[in-house]
């Protein structure tokens, strides 16, 4: 195939001045084989067969990156739940599997490890309870492990006594990790619809219905949207939604490269390429500014959520053109911490949480990255869970609530995360009371429209 001379400045612009990359490639592995009758031997069988399946993803993904000039940012594994695993073992206490894939991780060199997962959206088992009971300490005495409960699904309904337990959970994690402003919480997602094949942390998990080992891609380019928006202004809505499917259409095609050559490399096959707009705080590299240029003066004013549902919609239709293997998320990431445009929003108040919560309805997740005030209760934060499970179980999509209620700290301070984490102004939550609400527990109706078969 050959190539015009503006062709490859294009891709060359993507790469050097809009922050085009890879944002990860994760390994999804099984570990359905690992349990075993005691903890001990169920680790043993873990960390065998981790280090010996991932043993060249790090290495492989830093050759692609040498070889093909493209960015990757983070190399990363997801595994089958852990509570799956380990409901054998008779343990009570499963922060020692969490300590085992943080070890396993540090000694292949991967950013993150995701799967200290329980998924109770119908019920709670015995491994899942102790799963859940053992994030704040898992989560404290760990970097680089991730977690996530899937309390609720269009075909199950709302798990409100997950809810309300997950509203105890995250207020005990950010106090277990107080003196990093709740970095806990940061490493814990509450879903609605998880799907199985999702590269993007903190909520990748190997579901118990994927293949042995799979690599699963997540590509981003915030800035190159915003690029390619800039030549359209002045220009109508069908021109901008045609310049952000094209746009889309290569991203992916690079994406998909990269992650079958990535999976041919390391022997496993290719799992799907998710290709969600995943901002970080680094200047042009946001979100929110890409709903600036279709203009917006400020990202949250009126008009945001018309914007988003559009930018969505075409990110997938120009991804699903490209590939056949799409999956994951796909659409557009609005977490506050890590969009610099995000956080300028905040700052000058067009963006509330009430809003978020209603943008929440047209992107890829859902309330992502929020710092709380310190004092917001468990109650409250379990009712913020069920309001945006509430959305993706009626609208059958997925959404996922990751907040962190900042210990010692009050609405306007600032929150500091590090790295693609970030840093944002703490957002003020609504202060009328849900406890009467939450206290009620038992599970939520599937909507009427989930019959079907």
């Amino acid at each position: 195939m050959l190539f015009t001379p503006f062709e490859i400045k294009e891709t060359v612009d993507m790469f050097l001045r809009y922050k085009l990359d890879i944002r990860a490639i994760t390994l999804g592995i099984s570990l359905l084989d690992c349990a075993g009758e005691t903890g001990e031997a169920s680790r043993r069988k873990i960390r065998e067969k981790l280090l010996r399946v991932a043993g060249p993803l790090v290495k492989t993904g830093c050759d692609i990156e040498t070889e093909y000039g493209i960015p990757i940012i983070n190399k990363r594994i997801s595994v089958t739940p852990v509570a799956i695993v380990a409901s054998s073992c008779g343990e009570d206490d499963y922060t020692l599997f969490a300590q085992t894939l943080d070890d396993c991780a540090r000694e292949l060199g991967v950013d993150f490890i995701g799967g200290f997962s329980a998924l109770v959206q119908k019920g709670m088992s015995g491994g899942d309870e102790k799963l859940i009971m053992s994030l704040p300490d898992a989560l404290s005495r760990t970097e680089r492990v991730c977690a996530s409960v899937n309390v609720a699904a269009t075909k199950s309904g709302i798990n409100m006594d997950a809810v309300a337990l997950m509203g105890r959970i995250i207020k005990k994690t950010a106090e277990a990790t107080s003196a990093r402003d709740g970095i806990g919480c940061a490493k814990l997602v509450v879903f609605c619809n998880a799907p199985e094949d999702n590269p993007f942390m903190a909520g990748a998990f190997h579901g118990p219905s994927e293949a042995e080992s799979a690599l699963n891609v997540g590509v981003s380019g915030p800035g190159v949207i915003k690029a390619a928006l800039e030549n359209c202004r002045g220009e109508n809505f069908d021109a901008l939604s045609d310049a952000i499917k094209k746009t889309a259409f290569k991203i992916t095609r690079m994406g998909q490269l990269v992650g079958m050559e990535a999976a041919r490399r390391i022997g496993v096959p290719f799992g799907i390429l998710d290709l969600s707009l995943a901002p970080t705080p680094a200047v042009g590299d946001s979100v929110a500014r890409i709903l600036e240029e279709m203009g917006l003066e400020a990202a949250g004013t009126h008009g945001t959520t018309a914007a988003l549902a559009l930018l969505t919609d075409m990110v997938k239709k120009g991804g699903i053109m490209a590939s056949t293997h799409v999956g994951g998320f796909s659409g557009a990431f609005i977490p506050v911490s890590e969009d610099e445009g995000m956080v300028e929003a905040v700052k000058r108040g067009s963006i509330t949480f009430d809003k978020l919560e209603a943008m929440t309805c047209v992107c890829s997740v859902g309330l992502d990255m929020i710092p709380l005030p310190g004092d917001t209760s468990a109650a409250t934060i379990a009712a913020i869970i069920a309001d945006e499970m509430a959305i993706g179980m009626v609208n059958n999509k997925t959404t996922a609530v990751r907040v962190i209620p900042v210990p010692g700290k009050k609405a306007g301070d600032w929150a500091q995360f590090g790295g693609l984490l970030g840093g944002s102004p703490i957002m003020a939550v609504n202060a009328a009371k849900s406890d009467a609400f939450i206290n009620r527990g038992g599970r939520i109706p599937a909507p009427i429209h989930s019959f079907r078969n």
